[in-house]
């Protein structure tokens, strides 16, 4: 059965990459080689596993390889595959519709230059990398099981639209021929497709082969062989010590699509009830779908004997390691294992729990012997570390043996660690205590530190949005309660019976306030507003009033310092003349003082500064 052939545009985003992909400049342009190979390859893994459930889809033809084909005189460069292929309603959906969210993180990226073309393989998107190197696309391909005549054609100049046509085409799999550029001939050299496929390709498990002419030892004649171009060592199975850096990074960036290399390797074999090789890496930095929020599976890749099961197996890791990349390969799993099965797999359990641990030693061991880079990292994925706080009860402490905090008593810009921390306490502190805010300069300056700042107590400052839900997560640490300076009763409030009358007043005055009580922990403020215990802090309010939440209505509690001259001032006035406007005007400045303390916003700025002004006037020329 034929189709007529039919033409389509690309949709807008579609067409927004591939602007930027033809008329940017890149200093990169062999990374299209690395992107096509790798989608041949997850081409080859896809059919292996499908065929083992159904074998027919393998035809005749199971020699896996991916193939380069270079014509000088036709200025092509064909990369071919014999893996599960696609049929034309895919080519249409795949080549001509981007679908990944993580597009638009890659195209925002692009436009603010916090992203490189080296890195398009980390959204899903590397096929439109061959038109960095290529005027124009022709992709050719027949789906598993279906008929030599109901192949597809899918070609694009790159600018707009694309045609697609049914052909015949006896092999089963996929070929992208390109017509180069004439800046970009140099990828017709077998030397230079030799080159970029063992800087990018040579740990590929399926062979990368190319046609080459040599000469028979034996007649002397010139005869044409197929060279493979890759080493194919899976470097899991190998063992560490015969690995070296450079081997790790190269293939740390073949899976991930990073250009960087990463921060940190854990390579070993387990043995025992369940045998299992594991390479797992630690990024330096955050892929941007992270960054710019855009779409991301996560999870290691699964091989069973060596046969790549999953692209990401989620059930391998907890989300709070979600930035985790590498490959785990198990013998104890079924080949043909289905996913329903794989999930309450209690093999993939044990594996999971032992991951987790040899990943929390490996992150501990590299906080202790590489600080300064360990530093970097955290900077990086220190907030989703920290989930595990509350998600991991039983890794809970461990995890928090990893965070690291600004405190009162680091400068700017260095750590502590909640076991430095504790190791300080004196005697007569039990417990840790800290601080939530926007920034270490608003905290420095906080009333809330005056009393622990006069007793020589540290406090954490803790500036991460997530760090609420972490200290609720986690209400002791080795023995030590944690405590936020801004909630609670303090221990030494006073007891003054010469301000009762005053709190009396301010009580009716201020409605919206659960209490106003005289203040044990304020040395030079006048003024503080703080939370009931347990009660969500004002910087909690803050976040959940950006992240959409309803408006958090949650009285607070106004403490005075007894001691400081305007309140002393406020309890003369009050007692002098309770009926004097002056005392409630006071009372309202004061609250008003505190809100701004507490780094909030006043509901009605214009209020504050009319009471102000009123104040002014009304106290012109009084003692």
């Amino acid at each position: 059965m034929s189709q007529a052939t039919e033409k389509h545009a690309f949709r807008a985003e579609l067409k927004q990459l591939l602007h930027l992909i033809t008329h940017a400049l890149y200093s990169n342009p062999e990374i299209f080689l690395r992107e096509l190979i790798s989608n041949a390859s997850d081409a080859i893994n896809r059919l292996k596993f499908d065929a083992l459930s159904h074998e027919h889809l393998l035809e005749d033809d199971k020699a896996w390889k991916i193939k380069l084909a270079a014509d000088p005189a036709a200025g092509t460069l064909t990369i071919s595959d014999n893996g599960i292929g696609l049929t034309r309603d895919a080519a249409v959906e795949n080549l001509g519709t981007i679908a990944h969210s993580g597009t638009k993180a890659f195209l925002t990226g692009l436009a603010q230059n916090q992203a490189r073309p080296d890195m398009i393989g980390q959204f899903g998107v590397g096929f439109y990398s061959a038109f960095m190197v290529a005027n124009k696309v022709t992709v050719r391909s027949r789906a598993a099981g279906v008929p030599p005549t109901e192949a597809v054609e899918w070609t694009s100049d790159g600018l707009g639209e694309y045609t697609v046509e049914t052909i015949t085409k006896p092999r089963r799999g996929t070929d992208v021929v390109l017509h180069l550029k004439s800046e970009h001939r140099q990828f017709l050299d077998p030397n230079r497709l030799h080159a970029v496929v063992k800087k990018f390709s040579d740990f590929l498990e399926h062979p990368v082969v190319m046609d080459v002419e040599q000469e028979d030892p034996a007649t002397k004649q010139k005869v044409v062989v197929e060279d493979v171009l890759n080493s194919r060592k899976a470097l899991w199975l190998r063992s560490p010590s015969e690995v070296t850096p450079d081997e790790y990074a190269e293939f740390y960036k073949q899976l991930s699509g990073d250009w960087e290399k990463p921060a940190g390797v854990l390579h070993y074999t387990a043995e025992g009830a369940n045998e299992f090789r594991v390479l797992l890496f630690l990024p330096a930095q955050q892929p941007m779908a992270m960054r710019f929020g855009g779409e991301q599976k996560f999870g290691p890749r699964l091989y069973i004997q060596r046969v790549q099961i999953m692209d990401h197996c989620p059930e391998l890791l907890p989300e709070y390691l979600r930035f985790v990349v590498g490959v785990v390969d198990c013998s104890d799993l079924p080949l043909n294992i289905s996913r329903e099965i794989l999930q309450a797999s209690p093999v993939l359990e044990r594996i999971r729990r032992e991951l987790t641990r040899s990943l929390l030693r490996r992150l501990e061991d590299f906080k202790d012997r590489e600080y300064d880079a360990y530093v970097k990292f955290f900077a990086e994925f220190g907030a989703i570390l920290k989930e595990g706080v509350a998600r991991d009860v039983s890794n809970r402490e461990k995890i928090a043996d990893l965070l690291l905090f600004e405190s009162a008593a680091t400068p700017a810009g260095q750590f502590t660690t909640l076991e430095a921390y504790t190791g300080a306490l004196s005697v007569n502190q039990k417990e840790i205590l800290y601080l939530t805010g926007e920034t270490r300069g608003q905290l420095e300056h906080s009333p809330y530190l005056e009393a622990a700042r006069a007793d020589g107590r540290d406090v954490l400052f803790l500036t991460d949005p997530i760090d609420e839900w972490v200290a609720s997560s986690l209400p002791a640490y080795r023995g030590h309660k944690l405590v936020a300076l801004d909630s609670g009763t303090p221990a030494a409030a006073p007891q003054d019976a010469a301000f009762a009358p005053l709190l009396a007043y301010l009580k009716t005055v201020l409605t919206e306030l659960a209490d106003v009580r005289l203040s044990g922990r304020l040395k030079e403020s006048a003024c503080c507003l703080v939370s009931e215990a347990g009660g969500p802090s004002a910087h909690m309010e803050r976040l959940m009033r950006r992240m959409g939440q309803a408006e958090v209505a949650v009285p607070r509690i106004l403490e005075l310092n007894a001691a400081h001259p305007a309140v002393v001032a406020l309890r003369d006035l009050h007692a002098k003349s309770a009926a004097d406007p002056r005392c409630e005007l006071f009372a309202r400045v004061l609250y008003d003082q505190a809100v701004l303390a507490e780094g909030s916003r006043l509901k009605d700025p214009a209020a504050f500064s009319r009471r102000v002004n009123d104040l002014l006037v009304r106290t012109a020329g009084t003692a």
